[in-house]
């Protein structure tokens, strides 16, 4: 009985959800099953479709699994935009300052390299949080506008390309570039890696004492330290693989579609990253699931505004809702959940 409530709760979440589609449809002025074939359409049209939804799923995948990994141990982490742009630095300089290393060596290379800038600039609010209990929320917003304007500065000095006037760098050297799965798609390696991250933090936090240790830190920091558990270890290290992770995202981003550094390589990622790691409950499988689920919803969207003139607006739209009606949930299907 419990399941089956839980099951009408989400039926009736996604029957709310496409009523409020369908109305929001509607005030634009479109035509409501012109919109809904467009958006399957968008989605399922080609195989080109269909491998836009796992090149916009690859940095969410990335950057949800770090969002859902600190939030295992307590450490909310709002900075996963600065974190994949930290990242995308460290992509660019190594593989400007090592040009001549063979691919095989420079994409390990480079990834380790995504990983420690990114980690180190999640670790920095984490070392706040465990040391002085600084709210992390407002850290590593803050520092999220850091690093975009550390980004703005170097593409317009150190590594702006000089052939052109535009703020960017020069493209990558060959050797750092992630290859491309399908040749005739933008679909690259950089899915491969966020699986086997998927693969990797789900062994470390449901297989490990390590794991062990920052899941209860996070349910209850006080029983642990009286546990002996170190709350302080724990929350540096979860900040530092969370950071890590969003970090490696933006290796993927500029090694495997853009192959060069430039602003607003991120369309908010680190922001959606919340959500991705919302929906999937902090769950690297969930994650990947609801980084699917959204990356679909972005590509059918443009289909929406190309075929049927719905502003892709409307995609943010109904994202909020749904992730309100999650949170909302048991107050509005209370009934259905009682014994929940």
């Amino acid at each position: 009985m419990k399941q089956f409530g839980k099951l009408l709760s989400f039926l009736g979440i996604a029957i709310l959800t496409l009523s409020i589609s369908i109305l929001l449809i509607l005030l634009v002025g479109s035509s409501v099953n012109q919109a809904f074939f467009s958006f399957i359409s968008g989605i399922f049209g080609s195989f080109y479709s269909v491998s836009e939804v796992m090149v916009k799923a690859t940095p969410l995948i990335l950057t949800g699994l770090g969002v859902a990994v600190g939030s295992r141990s307590g450490f909310i982490n709002i900075g996963a935009e600065g974190q994949l742009y930290m990242g995308a630095i460290a992509v660019t300089c190594i593989a400007f300052w090592l040009n001549d290393l063979p691919a095989i060596v420079m994409i390990p290379l480079v990834i380790l390299g995504g990983f420690v800038f990114g980690g180190v600039w999640s670790v920095i609010p984490g070392f706040l949080k465990a040391r002085f209990g600084i709210s992390e929320v407002i850290t590593t917003l803050m520092f999220n506008y850091i690093a975009l304007s550390i980004v703005g500065i170097l593409v317009r000095t150190w590594l702006k390309d000089p052939a052109t006037s535009l703020p960017m760098s020069a493209f990558l050297p060959d050797g750092a570039t992630l290859p491309a799965l399908i040749s005739t798609t933008r679909l690259h390696a950089g899915l491969l890696v966020a699986l086997i991250s998927v693969v990797l933090v789900w062994l470390l936090v449901w297989k490990t004492p390590t794991g062990y240790e920052m899941r209860a830190v996070g349910l209850n920091p006080r029983a642990s330290k009286c546990s002996g558990i170190s709350v302080y270890k724990n929350i540096i290290l979860s900040s530092l693989i969370s950071g890590g992770l969003a970090g490696i995202a933006g290796v993927c981003e500029v090694s495997g579609l853009h192959h060069k550094l430039l602003e607003g390589i991120s369309p908010g990622y680190g922001y959606i990253a919340i959500i991705v790691a919302l929906l999937g409950k902090n769950h690297p499988v969930g994650v990947v699931i609801s980084a699917l689920g959204i990356a679909a919803l972005q590509v059918g969207s443009l289909g929406m505004q190309r075929m049927a003139g719905v502003p892709t607006s409307i995609s943010s739209i109904i994202m909020g809702v749904v992730v309100l009606l999650i949170l909302a949930r048991k107050s509005l299907f209370r009934r259905l959940l009682t014994d929940e």
